[in-house]
């Protein structure tokens, strides 16, 4: 069926962006400041996010022992003593593993030499030779130096002479000075450690007073918004953290025990690093990889411990990536892949390590506090992994990028969710809308207009055939009583949408329906999507335009008797003129018929009371499919009218 073109044509208008405001401005400003302000200041502000980090650990521990009738003090003093043992058992593991394999070291250096001379063999001794060949071949085509003569005789006397190489020896140092040099670098990691202990034992104890004045400054206005937003955010952050480390922990244990059975030295190391460095997203785990498959080729003549290394890490990453984190965080973390590297590329200019391991937590700190404030919203629209389009917006997108294809394969993916009337309602009906309002400001050419209706036929051409999910819309209650038994026949609306409940009565084989598309730009597509959808509930129907209908019109067809007409257009909310005038002329037929109109209640706001009392009206898809099913099954058997055009 070839769908006609809209009537008229709408110059193309691009409208000029906004000029920039005194607020956008400021925003921006403000961001220069603030990453400045991280920048500069991290050696105060890295230990208080450690301590906030470690709050969120440790708040589940201490609302288990508060559980427990234990003191708020006392539980505090109790989860960071836990905190603190872990910290210094975790250091002290990495020390004594780290002196263990350096002392065995020199065990390994024949291996070490031997795995060396045989990559060099086959990578560098290769280009080696071809090197030496090429130098060769230089040093024949190249002029030689001339020779200068030593100065012998008078020249050699007056020749001035050669400097005496000076030395400088330093003082042995003092006691002090050695304690000093031994000490240093490991001041620095327990004075950070020791002020992440105090600022977390404050962040504990004042909880709720902290809460207060967050509420204060930022939502006193919105209670109810700002404690949701902070509650959310505690606890989807407590929650994520836990989640992480339990998961880090775990991988970290198999990996050492993996590592253990297959003989590698230091499994226990290696355990410790793989779940530290897991937090660095994507690339941590495979940096411990990389350290513990190159020892185990280095310990052994053979590649057997290595190949194994790496399957074990592999498999033990596969595990826990596809199938645990998704248990435990769902399938999504809120996060996108790109956003994760970026913000670990962002963390790490800023702070250095310790921002690459916290650019998760942090990132995702910041994308929860912009789902409730406004204006951090596009961090979130920008980091989430949220789609930054609905599914009507994409579907509207792809059809102004004339990718017709892209909006089949969408389709097709949302048919595996919802039935074929759902995604009429939900993704067609309010992209054609989108539409609508674009073609009404005047912003789409001609030959868009003809585009996107092409398009939109080959979309619902496309699915004539395609089925999709179940239909799992359930009926709602009567009106009236509640807890009333369904009546049959009865049509109750749920979201503007009247849905079908048992007992009534299918179509009967006469009731046939004509469908009369508006004027609008999209009305014939639509109208073609309601006959495809009454030819899939059984019931007769044709299609036809609203200039085949006007009065005086010379090619006005002979519209035989049809039992319903369905008046389809997108102006069905605005009521405007020339739909008034087609309903009062189909209302004042000799041979009466059910009229059905969607898409909107135009008509609650008309004065002739004939058209709201004789016209049914829908506001979507399946409320117009059903009217007109209702209709076709309370209807006689009236004269087949099937051959309207």
């Amino acid at each position: 069926m070839k769908l006609p073109l809209p009537p008229r044509e709408h110059s193309n208008r691009v409208y000029p962006p906004g000029a920039p405001t005194l607020h956008g401005l400021a925003s921006v400003i403000t961001g220069v400041v603030v990453v400045c302000g991280l920048y500069f200041a991290q050696a105060v502000l890295i230990p208080i996010t450690l301590s906030v980090l470690l709050s969120f650990l440790l708040a589940p521990l201490v609302n288990t022992l508060r559980r427990l009738h234990v003191g708020q003090l006392p539980s505090i003093f109790v989860a960071v003593l836990f905190a603190l043992c872990v910290l210094l058992g975790v250091g002290a593991l990495i020390g004594a593993q780290v002196v263990q394999l350096a002392a065995d070291l020199p065990q390994y250096q024949v291996a070490i030499e031997q795995k060396i001379e045989t990559v060099q063999e086959k990578t560098v001794g290769r280009a080696d030779v071809l090197l030496s060949k090429a130098a060769a071949t230089l040093q024949r085509v190249a002029p030689s130096r001339p020779y200068m003569p030593r100065p012998t005789g008078r020249a050699a006397k007056n020749a001035p002479p050669v400097p005496a190489p000076v030395e400088v020896h330093e003082p042995s140092p003092t006691p002090l000075q050695l304690a000093q040099r031994a000490f240093s670098p490991v001041i620095a990691p327990l004075e950070t450690t020791f002020i992440v202990l105090v600022v977390t034992i404050f962040i504990l104890l004042q909880r709720e007073d902290l809460r207060d004045r967050l509420i204060s400054l930022f939502g006193s206005r919105d209670l109810h918004r700002t404690t949701t937003a902070i509650n959310d955010a505690a606890v989807r952050l407590s929650r994520y953290f836990v989640a992480q480390l339990g998961l880090n922990l775990s991988v970290g244990a198999v990996i050492a025990v993996g590592l253990a059975l297959l003989g590698v030295p230091g499994a226990l190391l290696f355990g410790v690093v793989a779940a530290l460095l897991r937090f660095v997203p994507y690339i941590g785990i495979w940096i411990a990889a990389v350290l513990a498959v190159s020892l185990a080729a280095a310990i052994q003549p053979q590649w057997t411990m290595a190949v194994w290394t790496l399957v074990l890490f592999v498999v033990v990453d596969l595990v826990a990536g596809q199938v645990v984190e998704p248990l435990l965080y769902g399938h999504r973390s809120g996060l996108s892949p790109l956003a994760v590297i970026v913000a670990a590329i962002f963390w790490s200019w800023l702070w250095g390590p310790v921002g690459l391991v916290l650019s998760t937590p942090l990132t995702l700190c910041v994308v929860t506090l912009g789902r409730y404030a406004d204006r951090l919203n596009f961090l979130t629209i920008l980091l989430g992994d949220q789609p930054a389009l609905t599914p009507a917006q994409n579907f509207y997108q792809r059809l102004l990028a004339d990718d017709p294809h892209e909006a089949i394969v969408q389709a097709d993916r949302l048919l595996g969710e919802m039935s074929l009337v759902d995604y009429y309602d939900h993704v067609a009906l309010e992209g054609l809308r989108l539409a609508r309002n674009d073609a009404l400001r005047g912003v789409l050419t001609s030959e868009q207009l003809a585009r996107i209706n092409e398009a939109l036929a080959d979309i619902v051409e496309n699915l004539e055939t395609v089925e999709g999910a179940p239909d799992t819309s359930a009926p709602a209650e009567p009106p009236g009583v509640p807890g009333a038994e369904p009546v049959a026949g009865h049509v109750t609306r749920l979201d503007g949408e009247v849905s079908r409940e048992a007992g009534e009565s299918e179509p009967t084989p006469d009731a046939f329906v004509l469908c009369i598309s508006g004027r609008g730009a999209f009305d014939a597509l639509a109208a073609a999507i309601v006959v495809q959808l009454l030819a899939r509930r059984g019931i007769a129907c044709a299609p036809t335009t609203y200039e085949r209908f006007r009065n005086g019109h010379a090619s006005t067809p002979d519209v035989g008797s049809p039992s319903i007409i369905c008046v389809v257009t997108l102006d069905a909310a605005e009521s405007p003129p020339y739909l008034r005038n087609l309903l009062r002329r189909i209302t004042g037929r000799k041979t009466p018929a059910t009229i059905i109109t969607g898409f909107g209640r135009s008509l609650e706001n008309t004065t002739d009371a004939g058209l709201v009392h004789s016209t049914r009206n829908a506001t979507t898809f399946r409320g117009l499919i059903e009217e007109c099913r209702l209709a076709a099954a309370a209807k006689p058997h009236h004269e087949d009218a099937r051959g309207v055009a």
